[in-house]
């Protein structure tokens, strides 16, 4: 390696990713279901209570039941009304499809994409999925995310919605699958030690977001948030990985990215996730 080369190293190790604390506020909160109207708004109270760390009592609720839209369009046109600063649903909505681990639904699959607001997706209430624990309170919000380091947005929805004396989770999974593949094409450059490039590749994956949450636990502190930042850097299986660690430890809501700038469906990653961690609430962002 070169001076220029081991000098450019040194310089880029040094330019680490910034984490800047923003409040989120949410003022607004429309409540999509595909129930009867009054049967609908018996379920403010309970919510309220599970989204205390972002709804004081004083945001504004609007709820729509089966009777106020009938497709995708009408709900869209009534969501663009309502200019939402959270969105809550449940799977499936107006279909019988939750027997079925498949897909979001319809309406959701449409709504995640189609609004830039996020979206809190809950389980649907007759498919019996839910943990115990589920939609009481969120004391254990895990932000889940394949690229942490630098990822302001994605780690302030995790601290809102944490309860006060609450544990965020900031979790970064490298997928050991994508690692071997390229471990492989490494093995086939004769001018590349594999053992040494092993090591060192699959350190230097992991540093970047463990330094990352360091420095995301110290903004925590300085800013004097009453929420303690837990840490999960690992590699392995993706689903594997969050299903074992929501049953540990309990996970209430789970944060992550649904929409991809760069083409119309939902971010490849993170859809399986999506319908298939069903037992606990989403938060779609």
């Amino acid at each position: 390696m070169t001076r220029l080369d081991t000098f450019e190293s040194v310089f880029k190790a040094a330019d680490k990713p910034v984490f800047t604390y923003e409040s989120i506020k949410v003022d607004r909160i429309l409540l999509v279901t595909d129930m009867a109207a009054d049967d609908a708004a018996a379920l403010v109270p309970q919510l309220r209570e599970f989204l205390a760390a972002v709804d004081d009592g004083r945001a504004e609720w609007t709820v729509l039941g089966a009777a106020d839209f009938d497709n995708v369009k009408s709900l869209l046109d009534r969501v663009e009304d309502s200019h939402p600063d959270l969105i809550a649903s449940w799977r499936h909505l107006r279909s019988d499809a939750w027997h079925w681990p498949f897909s979001l639904g319809e309406y959701l699959d449409v709504l995640v994409q189609a609004t830039t607001s996020p979206i809190l997706i809950l389980p649907h209430p007759d498919a019996g999925r839910a943990l115990p624990h589920s939609i009481r309170d969120t004391n254990r919000v895990m932000a889940m995310t394949d690229h942490l380091a630098g990822d302001s947005r994605l780690v302030n929805y995790a601290l809102a919605f944490t309860h006060a004396g609450g544990q965020c989770w900031l979790t970064h999974v490298e997928s050991d699958h994508d690692f071997e593949r390229y471990m492989e094409v490494i093995a086939k450059i004769p001018s590349i030690d594999t053992e040494d490039a092993r090591a060192t590749i699959k350190a230097q994956l992991l540093k970047e977001p463990r330094d990352f949450v360091r420095r995301c636990r110290a903004a925590v502190e300085a800013e004097g948030l009453p929420v303690t930042v837990e840490e999960l850097v690992t590699t392995g299986h993706r689903m594997s990985e969050y299903r074992q660690l929501i049953e540990d430890q309990e996970i209430d809501l789970l944060v992550m990215y649904a929409r991809d700038e760069h083409q119309l469906a939902m971010h490849g990653r993170t859809y399986p996730l999506a319908v298939e961690l069903r037992q606990i609430p989403l938060l779609m962002l």
